[in-house]
């Protein structure tokens, strides 16, 4: 019984201390970012992810920063089926990850930010990123639920202050720009949730150019990353592709 005992603490020791150690992977001292797979610009439609300084409680597995869900699985899945359906052939050798006051983001006319929720922006930033989607700038926010809007929406007063989300429909040209959706409201992958889609137009005018769409109570991205590992329903799956190349036409033709 003592060895049996003694086993037992040993075993409960090391549990306890793998759990340490994962739980170490979640805390910012322990961060890390990915390695990056930019290439320089060359005219062809290349994927842009926003990158940004993550706010507490914010990293995930092994300590990576929020903006990095999915990276960069989830945009090379994307681009792959699009370029079978469309002729835009975007760029599959290079998925650029740029700050949002890099002077760079300007060459690329959409960008994709995952779990803004987690977003913290500098003063500089909200600059830049103001003027790259005044002058015609497109960005897509995905991969938030419930109160993480209360963040989302905090940081994007202070990009455009007099901005107005407003609530879209199916009726919306951004979700019939190639495809023709059987429904938006397909449930997040992971925990249900029946999404909502906001956007903010130029001069908050909803018969004017839709500049920014968020994906709330959505996580349309970990659709794109997991599709080809069947973890989720085909048709579900389908609908998150369809999205997701609507976004991309919507933000190339407008």
């Amino acid at each position: 019984m003592k060895r049996i005992a003694a086993a037992a603490l040993l075993l409960a020791a090391a549990i306890a201390s793998g759990d340490a150690q994962v739980r170490r992977g979640f805390r910012e001292e322990y961060a890390r970012e990915p390695r990056l797979h930019n290439v320089p610009y060359d005219g062809r439609f290349t994927f842009a992810r926003i990158k940004y300084a993550t706010a507490p409680g914010g990293y995930w597995y092994q300590g990576m920063p929020s903006w990095s869900h999915g990276y960069p699985v989830s945009e090379d899945n994307l681009l792959r089926i699009m370029n079978e359906v469309t002729l835009l052939r975007g760029r599959t050798d290079g998925f650029n990850v740029l700050a949002l006051d890099d002077p760079e983001l300007f060459k690329y006319p959409i960008a994709m930010m995952w779990e803004p929720g987690f977003w913290s922006l500098s003063d500089s930033e909200a600059q830049h990123f103001r003027e790259y989607l005044l002058k015609g700038g497109f960005a897509i926010f995905d991969d938030f639920e419930q109160d993480q809007w209360i963040n989302y929406e905090e940081q994007m007063r202070r990009v455009l202050p007099d901005g107005r989300f407003v609530k879209l429909d199916a009726t919306h040209p951004v979700f019939d720009t190639f495809f023709r959706m059987k429904t938006i409201e397909f449930p997040h992958p992971m925990f249900g949730y029946i999404p909502n889609y906001y956007g903010i137009f130029e001069d908050n005018d909803p018969a004017k150019r839709l500049m920014v769409i968020a994906n709330h109570n959505n996580d349309v991205a970990e659709y794109w990353e997991w599709s080809g590992e069947g973890r989720f329903p085909v048709d579900m799956s389908n609908e998150a592709w369809k999205l997701g190349i609507n976004y991309m036409l919507y933000g190339m033709t407008r």
